[in-house]
């Protein structure tokens, strides 16, 4: 008895192998391709767009709090956040010294208290509140205003409310009307609006980033102003001026 031969496979003659790669890994590498160049693209025109000076106006109209005669040979615009560290301690270094420029009329320091940092307090707001609380007492004497902005940034770590922002502006020595006014957060909205103008300023000056802290003269930016000695060639005379 014979044996039955089994037939081989068939082969089907339409079948093709599939690729390794699919489709939608092509696409997907392209749109990575296509992102990349767009971030690079925007990168590009940020450091080659032309950027307009600080505005004078500007900054003179939206200044949180301001130091010194309006008739001083030099005009200071300082801008810090409440909440940026590094502002902490530009102020424990540079306070006293800037208020006894402005004492002495050698500058006016205009001080643009911006609110960029605000969410990352515990509140969400302590950058704003705290630039309220010197809008609010924007009115008083130098010492007073140059006294309550120390102590608010000496607080920062503690995110203060507004009723314990008050009680800083009441040692330093603050009307019952600014401290009223610090207590119900009467000037928060006022100061982030003066805050948002200031820093369009501010990002001129460091083509298209907001940077604190930072000191401009005359609308032209300090280079160095770390240490407690960093004033003293700022209030020299231009050449030629």
């Amino acid at each position: 008895m014979s044996k039955k031969s089994t037939a081989a496979p068939r082969e089907n003659p339409d079948y093709t192998p599939r690729a390794t790669s699919s489709r939608a890994t092509y696409i997907l590498g392209g749109i990575a391709v296509v992102v990349i160049a767009a971030v690079i693209g925007v990168v590009v025109w940020l450091n080659n767009r032309d950027y307009p000076p600080a505005d004078q106006q500007v900054l003179a109209e939206n200044a949180t709090f301001t130091l010194g005669p309006e008739n001083a040979p030099v005009v200071l615009d300082v801008f810090e956040d409440f909440h940026c560290p590094h502002c902490k301690t530009f102020a424990a270094e540079s306070d006293d010294a800037l208020l006894a420029a402005a004492q002495a009329g050698q500058a006016q320091v205009r001080y643009h208290m911006l609110h960029f940092l605000d969410g990352e307090s515990s509140s969400g707001s302590f950058s704003s509140r705290g630039s309220g609380a010197m809008l609010c007492a924007a009115g008083e004497d130098d010492r007073v205003l140059a006294t309550l902005h120390g102590s608010i940034f000496a607080q920062s770590d503690a995110d203060p409310d507004d009723a314990a922002l008050a009680g800083l502006a009441e040692q330093a020595g603050a009307s019952e009307a600014a401290r009223a006014c610090i207590a119900a957060g009467e000037k928060v909205d006022e100061a982030r609006a003066r805050a948002d103008a200031s820093q369009e300023q501010l990002s001129n000056v460091h083509r298209g980033r907001a940077q604190t802290p930072t000191v401009l003269r005359d609308g032209e930016l300090v280079e160095k102003i770390s240490g407690s000695h960093w004033l003293e060639p700022v209030l020299q005379p231009t050449t030629g001026k």
